[in-house]
């Protein structure tokens, strides 16, 4: 292998699918690889995982593990069961920087523990779209002070247990109603205004990345962020002084790549001044690698990427790497935080209070790309102190018996609150449960309760305010 795709390899995160890594990832690893990108589907339990990683790093030391692990709805390490930690809109709901920064040190230790370099969280987006579909819950809230102080306490935890945080998505993700893994987002408000708040409160506490959003903000530039020198170079590096690692989002999603060859965009991001290229949400092959590989030295030769630019990308992925190796092992920390934190943060008002059976009718919705198939709801944790449940769509079957109905963001599902408005016409003692972005509560509804996130815990202390 040349020196030149080296330096190609070095500035790649893919993907791969199954519990133990294939061949061609290790063999990728010896050869330069910059680092992987583990997803659900690469975790069965934490002694798997930890072999899993243990593994890569012995192929390469400085070979940089990234996962997904924001807490609440998007989980990896607990993706079968729901997160032991509340999400970012429970967090700014609790109200309680410190707080925030102990949640996300304990999430920081099992992450070390379990030999991840680098969690691509948190989310530090500004809400200010209610109907947005792929942020809510994952971001801290609407206000942008409040979102900085939070992102500060939570970059600071983590990387306070030894694992480098990722701020995104940049410039912000929060004042869109498209979610970029289906299509392109316009940003129609300037950054300035709100959104890049808490990225510079990011930068100015140490964050050690930042990933891009594959969204355009046309007061800046109409290209997709991920690919435009005007937002990763200009706003990013010469405006707000990051010299920290430019992560890109996963290449593959529609956001950027609808139109696009991914080979293509992943020299356009690295030419924009991204440094790591996430791939492999969907494209989980040996032949992407090669592919992107195969277009960057054709890009360096065509003279469209510069090797200074491709030795400076990879320079930071090394950077990363030797900043973790300087980390010591955190001390564990107990992952009660978690329910201490979910507490805080659950609302009720009326009537909430259960009997000892209890019918359970959940609303479902559609999940995003981002927080995948993880369980929700409260069935679980009602049966669990106590309640007889009987979990089903017919409210025929709840004579004599408590009802609780489910939902998740009810404010941006009309036909849901046509459901919600009949049930509870029909049962008006029912308890609204909204495990979403609270910003509907139905005229009808005098029992509600509000979790600000659908993770196991907040599920879990929603259960305890209704069966005391």
């Amino acid at each position: 292998m040349s020196k030149t795709e080296d330096l190609v390899l070095r500035c790649l995160l893919p993907g791969f699918a199954g519990a133990s890594a294939p061949d061609w990832v290790l063999g990728r690893v010896a050869s330069g690889l910059g680092g992987v990108v583990l997803y659900g589907r690469n975790v069965e339990d934490r002694a798997q995982l930890t072999a899993l990683n243990k593994e890569l790093h012995a192929e390469r030391p400085e070979l940089v593990i990234a996962i997904d692990e924001e807490g609440g709805d998007v989980t990896r390490l607990e993706a079968t069961k729901g997160s032991s930690y509340p999400g970012n809109l429970a967090l700014g709901a609790a109200g309680d920087s410190a707080l925030t920064q102990e949640v996300a040190g304990a999430i920081g230790s099992e992450l070390a523990e379990v030999g991840i370099d680098l969690d691509l969280a948190p989310v530090v987006d500004v809400n200010t779209n209610p109907q947005n579909p792929v942020i809510g819950v994952r971001s801290f809230g609407s206000d942008a002070a409040a979102v900085a102080a939070h992102s500060v306490a939570w970059i600071t935890g983590l990387q306070g247990s030894g694992v480098a945080a990722c701020a995104k998505h940049f410039p912000g993700h929060g004042d869109t109603s498209v979610d970029s893994h289906l299509g392109l987002p316009v940003v129609e408000e300037d950054p300035h205004v709100r959104a890049l708040a808490p990225f510079r409160a990011a930068i100015g506490c140490g964050v050690q990345a930042i990933m891009s959003a594959h969204i355009a903000a046309p007061t800046i530039d109409d290209r997709p962020a991920t690919i435009s020198r005007r937002v990763m170079t200009g706003l990013l590096r010469e405006e707000l002084g990051f010299s920290g690692l430019a992560v890109s989002d996963a290449l593959e999603m529609r956001g950027l790549s609808d139109g696009r060859d991914v080979a293509d965009v992943a020299v356009g991001a690295l030419v924009a001044g991204c440094d790591a290229l996430c791939i492999g949400g969907h494209l989980a092959g040996e032949e992407v690698v090669d592919e992107i590989v195969r277009a960057v030295v054709a890009a360096l030769e065509q003279g469209r990427l510069s090797e200074d630019r491709l030795a400076e990308a990879a320079s930071r992925v090394d950077a990363l790497a030797a900043w973790r190796k300087g980390r010591g092992k955190p001390a564990q920390v107990s992952n009660q935080v978690g329910m201490v934190a979910a507490r805080r943060a659950v609302r009720s008002e009326g009537p909430v209070r259960v009997g000892r059976e209890a019918v359970v009718i959940q609303l479902e919705t559609t999940r995003s790309v981002a927080a995948g198939d993880v369980p929700w709801g409260v069935a679980a944790s009602l049966a669990a102190r106590g309640v007889t449940v009987t979990a089903t769509q017919d409210l025929d079957t709840a004579a004599g018996k408590s009802v609780v109905l489910v939902v998740k963001d009810l404010h941006r599902l009309p036909e849901q609150r046509q459901v919600i408005d009949s049930l509870l016409a029909r049962r008006p003692d029912a308890i609204l449960v909204e495990m979403g972005v609270p910003a509907c509560r139905p005229a009808a509804a005098r029992a509600y309760i509000a979790t600000h996130g659908s993770a196991r815990v907040c599920a879990e202390a929603a259960a305890e305010v209704m069966a005391r």
